[in-house]
């Protein structure tokens, strides 16, 4: 599965590499654990920030649990003990996830919202350019859309290409339902693409 749709929103990752640590109240924190926390996280910002544009299916509200993963990240990496820096700050944001959802429960939609980046543009004319965002939209939508620990579990696996141990140890569910739960992830997307498909070859002329 392509991961070319994922275009992450970072107007804030240029603060955390400018400015981090010296505005988050961490003045306490050795110099060489500053840099290694760059070091090690901050290339992970990309791939939290799509983690949880997925899990919250609201761009801005993303932006808010990835800047509170990594204020707490970098609080407590002297507990990061050299494992999958990208699992371990998964399982930061995920938390930040579920802090947001209960402080914002008027403002969850279930519905997916469009918020992408504007794309470079390279040879292409403007309309295979349309038609590749039109793509790219619809199957963020169909992700965005399916049940929270089916769509959990493919975006982990397919998109961030995490380890099924990794995904178990995350999500603190054994290996077989991770397994089940990806299985089933599949095939409910791939219900939804054969779906969009017939029903665009319906409206066609």
């Amino acid at each position: 599965m392509t991961r070319s749709f994922l275009r992450p929103h970072l107007a804030f990752s240029r603060v955390w590499r400018s400015q981090a640590p010296k505005n988050v109240g961490t003045s306490a924190v050795p110099h060489h654990q500053a840099e290694r926390f760059r070091e090690v996280m901050l290339p992970h910002m990309d791939a939290a920030y799509n983690f949880a544009r997925y899990l919250a299916r609201d761009p801005s509200g993303a932006e808010d649990i990835v800047q509170d993963a990594f204020l707490r990240a970098f609080r407590s990496f002297d507990s990061y003990r050299g494992e999958s820096a990208k699992a371990w700050l998964f399982a930061i944001v995920r938390n930040c996830f579920y802090n947001w959802i209960s402080a914002n429960r008027d403002r969850v939609s279930t519905s997916s919202q469009a918020s992408d980046e504007a794309q470079a543009i390279d040879e292409d004319t403007p309309e295979v350019i349309l038609m590749r965002r039109n793509a790219v939209d619809s199957v963020r939508a169909m992700i965005e859309n399916l049940p929270e620990p089916f769509r959990e579990t493919i975006v982990l696996r397919e998109l961030e290409e995490l380890s099924y141990k990794e995904i178990a140890s995350l999500t603190a569910v054994p290996i077989g339902t991770v397994m089940s739960r990806l299985a089933r992830a599949r095939q409910m997307l791939a219900t939804l693409l054969i779906s969009e498909d017939a029903q665009g070859r319906m409206i066609r002329p």
